[in-house]
């Protein structure tokens, strides 16, 4: 098992249980325990938990994994959500796309749309078909060499677990622009509460999103429904479409219909 995969598993196991024990993760894994030491050591150094003695636990209050350890998870879901999501964007329109691993699959579908590559680079008339406004540095990168697609990048301070810039640079760009389309990731979402993501930062800035555009999209495998996150970013009042796997059940895909909320499942 390489490191990469021993890190994620760890993580994994981190963000269930809320620690890890040495001893117990060196039998599942299939390693050593002085591996799994020195694997929490350096985990503990990127601050993505803390060390304990014979272990690590969750690290702060609200756990969250780096962006780079949940590229794998649910990724066939994750992927079919994206090219579910670029078919709801119209060519010529202005999008708006929060970060994370769901929004970041609806990024690369959207690059690879073939209406909006059109003849030669950047369209037929040599101009973007689309523009996109990211606060994610990740996708930002992503899309930057598609000719056809004009990136604006907020301002604002970067986290290392998303790649999301936030703060009041970002809020400043977000408050002088209007959207066609604001397409949310989340970390939690359900018919009572709305849609929430781990850290308040985040939250406010992806509020400001769905604000300044004429439709909401929230993009989130089914995973996410149900469940409880830190910092809520809007009632369902404010979303249009959720689009999410066939993981969701009839019953909670009625319920967010009855909210008028309208449910694609792929």
């Amino acid at each position: 098992m390489s490191r990469d995969a021993r890190w994620n598993a760890l993580l994994e196991l981190v963000g269930k249980h809320g620690r890890v024990d040495v001893e117990d993760a060196a039998r599942a894994l299939d390693v050593s325990a002085a591996t799994i030491r020195r694997d929490l050591d350096q985990l503990a150094e990127q601050q993505l938990l803390t060390r304990t003695r014979g272990g690590a636990v969750a690290h702060g209050v609200s756990y969250e994994l780096a962006l780079r350890y949940k590229t794998g998870r649910n990724a066939p879901e994750k992927q079919a959500i994206g090219r579910a999501v670029a078919e709801l964007v119209a060519v010529g329109e202005v999008v708006g796309l929060t970060g994370g691993t769901t929004i970041t699959e609806v990024a690369r579908s959207l690059a690879v749309r073939s209406d909006l590559v059109g003849e030669g680079a950047g369209g037929a008339s040599g101009q973007p078909t689309l523009t996109v406004v990211t606060n994610a540095l990740n996708i930002a990168n992503e899309l930057v060499i598609r000719p056809q697609i004009k990136i604006v990048v907020t301002g604002g301070v970067a986290r290392p677990q998303s790649y999301e810039l936030t703060g009041p640079l970002a809020s400043g760009v977000l408050g002088e622009i209007t959207l066609d389309v604001a397409v949310l990731g989340v970390n939690a979402i359900d018919t009572e509460r709305g849609a929430y993501v781990h850290h308040e930062g985040e939250a406010s800035i992806n509020r400001l999103l769905a604000q300044r555009a004429q439709r909401v999209v929230v993009a989130a495998d089914s995973s996410k429904i149900g469940k409880r996150a830190f910092a809520r970013v809007c009632d369902l009042g404010a979303v249009d479409f959720l689009v999410t796997d066939k993981g969701v059940t009839p019953e909670a895909a009625a319920r967010f219909t009855e909210a008028g909320v309208t449910v694609i499942a792929v």
